[in-house]
């Protein structure tokens, strides 16, 4: 089996593509899933260096999402609603290999209208979205949403979930290039570039001076973020992937009457289980319907094109959700199934 084993710490540039590594066996509660297509995540970098807050014992495969199909030989465990062959994707260490042991409730079916390119990076981006804007903000119909690296993975997410929701969308991004996938892609009502000065003028002018009543962040950039927020909006802390933690200027949160509110969708697994199937079923049914739809990077990397892939999503060169095909799909002989 192919696959990237870390037995160190090395620097992304220095992965080895493994032909021999040992296959994955299944505990009781999990499934094996043979992968067609992984997906590549921000914290992969940090990962294989030692500097994730997840450190599995060496050794260990690199990679945590996937799309692909329940596989031939897998053990079926008690409960499991899956049967080899079914389309599913979900999350679990080792994902940058051909096969993987998966949690079965970790895994969830993939929607018929969706590739398994596009259904790789579903997991971990679009929950988060969602819960952000609809159990923490409490997005309504008609409220408006400045989204900031808008042309991202969770960024492209949370444009077309408030699209989806009702919201006016404000798309932010560091290029006229981002900003355009956030029209084309996203469904973005308007850009505004935050690289320039005194950009959050511009989304006063479109407020109508109000400011937005959201501000979504996975970068960094709240603060700001809160000169162009609304009287009582809400600010959705989704990480820091500009590389700093936020010093917030709390006295505009004081004289705004602004919420301040983080979303770790991580956490939900052990802190409010019960929540999790109620996003995913919101999801599917979004995802089914066509209304949402994930977006793929142009370049789709090869699996032993790993490593140039997590240097370009480490230089912030790629758009929507950076994708490894580890398997090419038959659609035709899996439609005659």
């Amino acid at each position: 089996m192919r696959a990237y084993v870390i037995n160190e710490w090395i620097h992304p540039s220095k992965l080895t593509l493994l032909s021999d590594a040992p296959e994955p066996e299944a505990r009781l509660d999990e499934v094996i899933v043979e992968i067609y297509s992984a997906a590549l995540n921000f914290f992969d970098i940090l990962q294989v260096q030692g500097k994730y807050q997840v450190k599995p014992p060496f050794p260990f495969v690199l990679g945590a999402e996937f799309a692909g199909k329940i596989a031939k030989d897998s053990p079926i465990p008690e409960g499991c609603p899956f049967r080899p062959g079914d389309r599913v994707f979900g999350s679990a260490q080792g994902s940058f290999a051909d096969k993987v042991a998966c949690k079965w409730k970790a895994v969830n079916p993939l929607p018929d209208n969706l590739t398994f390119d596009e259904g790789a990076g579903l997991y971990i981006t679009w929950p988060t979205s969602y819960e952000a804007l609809v159990g923490r903000a409490q997005l309504k119909p008609g409220e408006s949403v400045l989204v900031n690296a808008a042309a991202g993975g969770v960024g492209i997410a949370a444009v077309q979930l408030a699209k989806a929701l009702g919201a006016k969308v404000i798309a932010a991004a560091g290029s006229q290039a981002k900003l355009d996938i956030c029209t084309k892609y996203g469904g973005a009502d308007y850009t505004v570039n935050y690289t320039r000065p005194d950009w959050q003028k511009e989304v006063l002018k479109i407020t109508g001076g109000k400011g937005v009543d959201v501000v979504y962040d996975p970068v960094g950039r709240i603060g700001d973020a809160l000169k162009c927020i609304a009287f009582k909006g809400r600010a959705l802390v989704i990480g820091f992937a500009a590389g700093a933690i936020e010093k917030l200027p709390l006295n505009l949160v004081l004289l705004k009457n602004v919420t301040v509110m983080g979303t770790h969708w991580g956490l939900y697994t052990s802190k409010e289980p019960e929540r999790i199937p109620v996003v995913w079923d919101a999801l599917l049914d979004l995802l089914a319907s066509g209304r949402i739809k994930p977006v793929v990077y142009s370049k789709v990397y090869s699996l032993d094109e790993v490593a140039s892939g997590l240097r370009a999503l480490e230089k912030r060169e790629t758009w929507g959700k950076a994708i490894v095909r580890v398997k090419n799909e038959d659609r035709k002989a899996s439609a005659k199934l």
